[in-house]
């Protein structure tokens, strides 16, 4: 989606003084792009996540290692609407049956223990996701580097987007 025209354009006229008085909103301009750069910041840091995630599940023991599709069962969905980033195990109603072990480990049950692996990486990298969202949101005061950042085309090869299947 390009980014929207401005909303309102007033321009008034005064007869023969010959002053013009101009009034362009660009709010929507505006907004457009402050919701774009918070969607490719939440791309960033879902995808920096994730392969730590995934890297930590590698670690877990050498069966894991073993078990090429385990750790691509962590994935993120940066979700453009609401503005938000969700980070998880992919769900087992949509065809990952063995993504049974991923919540069990991460919670705690059936015996497993708690390993809080996502609660663990994010609480970690806190200051890493800020440097991220931060490179992304101080853009906003310089307006061609914000629609720049915001109209960026993503060259992430299939497969390694991290379940990134919200635009």
């Amino acid at each position: 989606m390009s980014v929207p025209d401005s909303v309102m354009k007033m321009k008034k006229t005064k007869g023969s003084d010959g002053y013009e008085l101009t009034f362009t909103s660009s709010v929507d301009r505006v907004n457009y792009t402050i919701k774009e750069l918070i969607t490719r910041a939440n791309k960033d840091v879902g995808r920096f996540l994730v392969a730590e995630i995934r890297n930590k599940v590698r670690d877990i023991n050498p069966f894991i290692k073993k078990a090429r599709r385990a750790p691509e069962r962590y994935q993120y969905w940066a979700r453009g609407k609401e503005g938000d980033l969700i980070i998880g195990v992919e769900n087992t109603s949509k065809g990952a049956e063995t993504a049974w072990w991923a919540d069990q480990a991460e919670l705690g049950t059936n015996g497993q223990p708690k390993r809080g692996i996502i609660y663990e990486t994010v609480q970690s990298n806190i200051d890493k996701i800020r440097e991220i969202q931060s490179q992304y949101l101080s853009a906003i005061n310089n307006e061609p580097e914000a629609v720049a950042l915001a109209n960026e085309n993503e060259s992430v090869p299939d497969g390694q987007n991290g379940g990134d299947g919200v635009e």
